[in-house]
């Protein structure tokens, strides 16, 4: 079941036939003229509104583009409770997703019509690096899995279906994000005063 609320269902419902060959043609001529249209942001954002800072076991989670928060816990494998889905499970929900819409998008180009489509996500790790029990051990996932089901409308090809999921695989923003690692930068805000001390800095 589909836990996003009516709106994404009335989406869904109220979609046109696309063609996805035309939209791309489209964009195409829009970046030739503006290139820097095409290079776009992403983001979410955590919050400790309804989850308190102290709390340890637990966040939320704001998606942009998203009218709502996820909640986000521990794994059991590093001192949490498992009760809701973990980091992990969310980069393993990128993973999936982002491959089954880029299939999606190619089976439509391609004129080849879906009638199921599954993407199954597991990421594998030792702890042991991350709890710094073991330094040796590397801080991350060291195995991902990806497994796709499909069936289609008509009868196709296995060698259309493998060059599918290879132009798939290879035009999937996550599975090369994660291949061909990014610079990832790290800062920190300054820290606010707290209520007491603005009130004796006002004082003094």
């Amino acid at each position: 079941m589909i836990n996003t609320g009516s709106n994404f269902k009335e989406a869904v419902k109220r979609q046109p036939v696309v063609n996805m060959g035309e939209r791309h043609e489209q964009l195409r001529k829009v970046y030739l003229e503006t290139p820097e249209k095409a290079r776009i942001i992403d983001g979410a954002k955590t919050s400790s509104v309804a989850v308190p800072a102290s709390k340890a076991l637990y966040t939320e989670v704001t998606p942009r583009n998203a009218d709502k928060s996820y909640a986000v816990g521990v794994h059991t494998a590093v001192g949490g409770e498992s009760d809701f889905p973990v980091p992990g499970d969310i980069l393993c929900a990128a993973l999936a997703s982002c491959l089954d819409s880029t299939l999606r998008i190619i089976a439509n180009r391609l004129g080849v019509t879906l009638t199921k489509l599954e993407v199954t996500a597991e990421a594998e790790m030792d702890v042991h690096g991350t709890l710094r029990f073991d330094d040796s051990v590397p801080v991350g996932f060291q195995n991902i899995r990806l497994n796709v089901e499909l069936d289609t409308e008509k009868p196709v090809q296995e060698a259309l279906l493998n060059a599918m999921l290879n132009a798939a695989e290879h035009s999937c923003v996550i599975i090369q994000t994660l291949r061909n690692a990014p610079e990832i930068s790290v800062a920190r805000a300054p820290q606010k005063l707290r209520d007491a001390e603005t009130d004796t800095a006002s004082a003094a």
